[in-house]
């Protein structure tokens, strides 16, 4: 019953914000990581089993430190070869402002994706599963569901982003995209699943969550501006 809850708060918060109301995406994941946790809360598990208790949070600091640092040190690398630039080309992040950028990347990342989806796929579902069936079922289904989360944001990737385009962009393409995203976040998601069982905190996937999605969202700002395109404002 409770992991049917959890489920139920998954399908409703992902329809909300890719179909039903777009425009509500951080409350609406606000929102559903405290329906989470309470969940969580009524199935037993406690801070610890969530990673989220004083010692985890320590542990977490340390790792979150080395990961941000890294990422931001592969992406400028990544951005300053031209063999690699054409990856980190988006339309959605190139014609941001630079407000739009920042509350990207300080506010709709952190408190709406990452908040949400760690809370919910190496927080309450890892635990849960991870309690009934062990680790390594638990990695397995939050890496599946999270690969699925994934289904219908992904469904314009082909047209935004230069990398995924190569597939093309007509129906063939955009199912050749979202399959290759459910995928790849498939495979993600299990890293982010090691990682959450190796720091034994929540913090350090989420810090490596907000350093792939908010430093791609600056690099891809950044590479029009990088070649004297677009405007900086």
């Amino acid at each position: 019953m409770r992991m049917f809850c959890v489920l139920t708060v998954l399908v409703a918060a992902n329809l909300l914000n890719n179909w039903l109301a777009p425009g509500a995406y951080v409350p609406t994941c606000v929102a559903a990581a405290a329906a989470l946790l309470l969940i969580a809360r009524w199935d037993g598990l406690t801070r610890a089993d969530l990673g989220l208790d004083t010692v985890a949070m320590y542990q977490g600091l340390r790792w979150s430190a080395v990961l941000v640092g890294a990422v931001l040190a592969v992406f400028l690398v990544g951005l300053a070869l031209p063999v690699t630039r054409e990856a980190f080309e988006d339309e959605r992040a190139a014609g941001l402002t630079v407000g739009e950028l920042l509350w990207r990347v300080l506010v709709r990342v952190p408190v709406g994706t990452v908040l949400l989806e760690e809370i919910a796929f190496r927080g309450v579902l890892w635990a849960m599963v991870r309690r009934r069936r062990g680790t390594a079922w638990a990695t397995a289904v939050s890496s599946v569901l999270f690969g699925l989360w994934h289904v219908l944001p992904s469904r314009g990737l082909s047209r935004a982003n230069a990398a995924a385009g190569v597939l093309g962009t007509g129906p063939a393409g955009t199912a050749l995209s979202v399959a290759a995203a459910v995928v790849a976040t498939t495979v993600a998601g299990a890293g982010l699943c090691e990682l959450r069982r190796r720091s034994g905190s929540l913090l350090a996937p989420a810090a490596l969550h907000w350093a792939l999605n908010g430093f791609g969202y600056v690099m891809a700002w950044a590479v029009p501006r990088w070649r004297g395109e677009g405007d900086v404002l």
